[in-house]
Parts: C-alpha cells; structure tokens; sequence
C-alpha cells in the first residue's frame, strides 16, 4: 500500500503521474480527507496542468462516497480556494495543483474549517495512512455525484475582496507588465482591471496546461526574460510574474530589474504599518535586517517565525499579526484568514507607489544598498549535519548572536548569515547579507561555501 501515499509530503501532496497520483489515488485521498474531518462541505478547485481536472473530478467522487457536498470552484488560483472556504464558512477545501513542478507532476494543497493548513502533525499524516489502509470501494451512483457537487464561480466575491485592501482614490494610471506564465493568474487579472486605472500589458496570459512558454516558475533567472523585456519594451511602471497556481508573486522595477522577495516584505511591511501602525509584522529567519529596520522605524513589532507556511500562519494567529513574509515570495495577510496570496502583494505596492509618487526602483534601492545580500544559495553535500557543524565551529567563538529557530543564524555586528538543510535531500540553503558592504557579503559567502565543500 505504500505506493498509495508516496506523494504525501511534509506540507502537502506532490507526485509523479501516473505512478504517484493518479485518479484512484485522488478518489482515496478525498475518502480519506472526509472521514478525518467529517467534512460536510467542501470547496474543490484545480490549475491549469492537462491532468488536474480529471483528478479534481475522482477526488470530488471521494468527498461525496465520504459524505460531503462539493463546491465545485473550476480552474482558480490557489488563494481562491483559501477564500471560499473562510468567505463561505466552509468545512475545508482542496486545490489541485503541483505549482512550479515540471509538468508531469502534480498535487494537493489541502485546508480545513477557516483556511487553516493542513500539514504532516496537523492532519496529512492522518488522511496518508487512511489512504494507505481503508478498503475504499467507489459508488456509480452517477446522480449522487451530480446532486452532491455544485459549480461555483467565487471569482467576483474575490475581485471584490482584493479591492477593500486599497484605497483606489490614490491609484495613479500605472502601466504594469502581468505574467501569467499560462497559469490560473489571466482571469483574476480580467476581473480586476474593469475596476482599476491600470493599463495592463499582458504576456503568457492564456492557461495552457502545455506550458509552452514553459513551467512558471520566475524564481528561475531562464524564467524572467520575457517580463523583464515586456518592461523595458513598453516602458512600463513595473512587472509583475507568477507561479502556475499565483500564491506566488514576482516583481520588476521600471529598468526590467528583478526585484528579490526578501525587499518586497520590507515594502508590504511598510504598507501596512502607513494602515495600522503599532501592529505586528511576521518574518522568516534568513534575512531579516531590513524588514526589522522598516517595522521598527515604522512603530511596528517585528517577530521571526521558522520557515514554513504552517508555521507563519500558526504564528500569526498567535500574534494577531497584519502581515506575514518570506524571502521566497509568499506572503500572508492576516485578513485573507492568515493566508498567502499571489494577487495582494503588487496590489498594494501599487498603490504604494501611485501614493508616493516614487518608482519602485527607488523604493528598494534604500534597502538594497543598507542590506546587501548574496540570494539563496544551495548546494549539494554528502552529510548536512557534518557540513553545518563544520561552520557553527569556524564562528562560534566570534558571534555576537546565535540563533537556533530554523537552522543556524549568526550575527557578527556588520554582517550575518542562516544556514539550513533541507528536510527532503542532501542539500544546505544559505543567505548572507551585511550592513551596506556588497564586498564582504561576497566575501563571507565564499568562506563559508568553502567549509561546505570540504
């Protein structure tokens, strides 16, 4: 039975096709998720990838032979899903979809009641081994399915929740570049530009489960030419790009430059604090100098969560906090029901910029040259715990600080540095970053990339 449940992950559901998830696999799970929860009524959606509505379809069959109703939500992003389940008070929702993984691939990401995650010690390992023990038989009654599962278009109850976060009296007529990569973002985009004064220039912006402009995934340099050419092309105010299944968003300033996650969160921590000042604001360990100097300057309170989306949001709920971000491009708002959302973030930066008056490129140049940093870096290694303890023993002795709450953070005055090792294979991620020396964060990379390697 084990290869029922090899696409169980720590965090959600990601497997090869047909071999790891396939349409029995997708029925079981929808058993599974009802009989742990005893879910009434569920909201299932799916992206763009050719398989992910037949899966959709078998695991919809599941939650019904499991005693739910379905809502039926069609092809969305991944935040829409997270919103009909808090908006409509529904019992748990589940979105099909594998993200930026190549495209034979794909999955699950998997909420209950209110949005909250559903992860390895909070549910997943549950419903794995449910899939991997129950004899689940599947009905024919085709009628059961048909009255049980209804279609349910959440789009306009969404577009109208993403504009009570702006103050569109502000909204200047920006040009702004909008990347699909030929993921589910084209219609959240369709629905939102009758209310806004933006002129969108729209690339890769068709789903196509093909990808033929390939997988959208712009944290990879390969990825990014085509937005960073549409900016300079069209002159445009800044670029925006995203994931297949938009909880991510990448940004552009008005050069084409691509702007790193880790200053976004200095700016939507910002945005919000010009809101709500005195409020709490949630960051990840890997760098964090310059989200704590805009928080503190802002009166806000900074507080480091671990790395993670059910650790962010278990967070939030516990601090109460506005906003949460991550250097990786996620990013989590308190009024979204603690959740990330790809379509918030440029949003509000837009109307950041139209408020100000200033280009993006100048907003983040501050940040950039206060807090240089070197980009994760990830390499390969025979034994992670060797290649880590062999840098905790070079700087022990000369850190000012140490901090254990996701891997190794240690701080030295002008400069600092996280080291983590993935949870899933033989490698170690590391981000250093210094107070306004380029050359010493390249120095400093280089010494501890050379510790790694011995």
């Amino acid at each position: 039975m084990g290869s029922l449940v090899r696409a169980f992950k720590a965090y959600d559901i990601r497997g090869r096709l047909p071999e790891e998830l396939n349409e029995e696999i997708a029925y079981r799970i929808g058993r599974g998720y009802s009989d742990y929860l005893k879910a009434k009524k569920v909201a299932v959606g799916y992206d763009i990838r050719l398989s992910s509505e037949s899966l959709a379809n078998a695991l919809q069959k599941g939650l019904i032979d499991g005693g739910a109703e379905v809502l039926d939500l069609g092809l969305v992003g991944t935040e829409e899903v997270y919103f009909a389940t808090s908006h409509l008070k529904l019992d748990g929702g589940i979105m099909v979809t594998a993200s930026h993984n190549p495209k034979e691939y794909n999955g699950m990401k998997l909420i209950r009641e209110q949005s909250k995650p559903i992860s390895g010690d909070s549910g997943l390992d549950e419903i794995k081994h449910l899939v991997a023990t129950q004899d689940y038989t599947q009905s024919e009654d085709i009628v059961l399915y048909e009255s049980k599962s209804q279609r349910y278009d959440i789009c306009g109850e969404y577009t109208q929740h993403l504009l009570g976060y702006l103050n569109r009296d502000v909204l200047r007529p920006l040009r702004i570049v909008v990347n699909a990569g030929n993921g589910a973002a084209g219609h959240m985009l369709d629905n939102l530009e009758a209310y806004l004064p933006f002129e969108f220039i729209k690339i890769n912006h068709n789903p196509d489960g093909n990808f033929p402009n390939g997988i959208p995934n712009p944290l990879l340099p390969e990825n990014r030419q085509a937005t960073i050419d549409a900016v300079i092309e069209h002159k445009a105010d800044f670029g925006v790009a995203w994931d297949g299944d938009v909880d991510r968003c990448f940004l552009f300033d008005e050069n084409g430059q691509f702007i790193e996650g880790y200053y976004i969160v200095g700016m939507l921590a910002q945005a919000f604090l010009n809101k709500e000042p005195k409020t709490k604001i949630i960051h990840d360990p890997r760098l964090t100098w310059n989200t704590i100097d805009v928080v503190t300057k802002a009166g806000g309170i900074a507080v480091q969560s671990k790395t993670g989306h059910a650790f962010i949001k278990e967070r939030m709920r516990q601090e109460d906090a506005v906003y949460g971000g991550e250097m990786s491009a996620h990013h989590y708002f308190r009024d979204f029901a603690y959740c990330d959302s790809g379509m918030l973030p440029w949003l509000l930066i837009a109307e950041l910029v139209s408020e100000q008056g200033q280009s993006l490129s100048q907003f983040v140049e501050k940040a950039q040259n206060s807090y240089p940093i070197s980009g994760e870096i990830n390499r390969h290694v025979s034994d992670a715990k060797s290649a880590v303890q062999r840098v905790l023993d070079v700087f022990s002795d000369s850190a000012v600080i140490t901090d254990k709450t996701d891997g190794i953070s240690m701080e030295f005055g002008d400069w600092r540095f996280n080291l983590r090792s993935s949870n899933t294979e033989p490698v170690v991620r590391l981000n250093v970053e210094s107070r306004g020396n380029p050359e010493l964060v390249e120095v400093k990379t280089k010494q501890i990339l050379a510790l790694l390697e011995e």
